[in-house]
């Protein structure tokens, strides 16, 4: 068995919890946080820490630590990990600068331990059969790309925590809520050449944007268009991804992009299309997705490979989203370097 450990018992970290108790080859050993209400939820035979240093000194049996701490704390935990020589796998954003998520990659590497970032919406099914439909080339030439976000954060949400909706610990909505979008965008359609952008605070008492829109060019040539909020009333609308070629139109949509909406592809008859869209009807969201990310950081410990989502993976999302808001306070393009 693989040994885990968890700092941070925020809201995310329940899915952390239920994903290694499910996931084979996965222990759950130690939970760490620095707030000793929130350690009485912990599952029972499960060791409780106030220091992370001290969990890790304690247990050299701990493999794995997944980070679930609020995003600007991500680098320095990561540091503190790695120079203990355990794994790593941490909760998107993987930071929130492009300096601090270099430095984690190598700070990973340089201790030889793994790194791997939580993008579990690659895993839906979905998303698992367009993948395989865009590598197969279906889509002949591509056209272009839709990346949507349109979902409800209420000022009542950003204000349960000090840190919510403020630049140091958690980024707007590009950030916290559409990167898992953009991940998927960049999933798909490969790397970012330029983008044209605006974003805004519209509606949220927050320091980041609540609303963003940009327009980006894809270094294969196709083009995208990004639009993400937390503004829309009075619940989430939908999130979706659409993938637009010459020999195929696809949308996948729903609440948390998870259905097929659009399934149109040269030479798959209607009965064929229908049986796909039938097919993820009846099983949406699949194996969890954090239980993917800790199933496979097992078997990337035991085969010694890279994990799926590696550290430079959870970057690309990050440094696209520094150049959407760079370019609207320039009111200019972004080329990505």
């Amino acid at each position: 068995m693989i040994k885990f450990a968890i700092v941070g018992m925020g809201h995310i970290a329940s899915k952390h919890i239920d994903a290694i108790e499910k996931a084979e080859g996965a222990k759950l050993t130690a939970i760490c946080d620095t707030n000793t209400e929130r350690l009485k939820e912990v599952p029972t035979g499960v060791k409780t820490y106030t220091d992370l240093s001290v969990m890790l000194e304690e247990n050299n049996d701990i493999s794995v630590v997944n980070i679930c701490v609020p995003s600007g704390l991500h680098a320095r935990l990561t540091k503190i990990v790695a120079e203990h020589k355990r794994h790593i796998i941490v909760e998107k954003p993987m930071s929130l600068k492009l300096e601090d998520a270099e430095e984690m990659i190598e700070v990973a590497k340089e201790n030889g331990v793994k790194l791997a970032v939580v993008h579990p919406n690659r895993f839906r099914p979905a998303i698992q059969k367009l993948k395989e439909k865009v590598e197969s080339g279906v889509f002949g030439k591509l056209s272009h790309a839709n990346a949507t976000v349109r979902w409800n954060r209420n000022q009542e949400y950003y204000d349960q925590a000090p840190w919510r909706g403020t630049k140091e610990f958690d980024g707007g909505v590009l950030m916290n809520q559409a990167i898992h979008n953009l991940d998927l965008m960049l999933w798909l359609m490969g790397p970012v050449e330029s983008v044209q952008s605006m974003v805004a605070t519209r509606l949220r008492n927050i320091e980041t944007e609540d609303v963003a829109t940009s327009v980006v060019r894809f270094k294969n040539g196709a083009l995208g268009v990004i639009e993400a909020a937390t503004t829309i009333y009075p619940k989430n609308l939908e999130e979706s991804i659409s993938i637009f070629g010459e020999t195929a139109s696809v949308k996948i949509g729903g609440r948390n992009a998870n259905y097929i909406e659009t399934w149109d592809i040269e030479g798959v008859t209607e009965e064929e299309i229908n049986s796909t869209v039938e097919e993820i009807k009846a099983d949406p969201f699949g194996k969890p997705g954090h239980q993917w990310i800790i199933e496979d950081m097992v078997d990337a410990i035991k085969e010694d490979r890279e994990p799926i989502v590696s550290g430079e993976d959870g970057m690309a999302p990050i440094k696209l989203i520094l150049a959407i808001i760079e370019s609207s306070e320039k009111g200019t393009q972004i080329t990505l370097s």
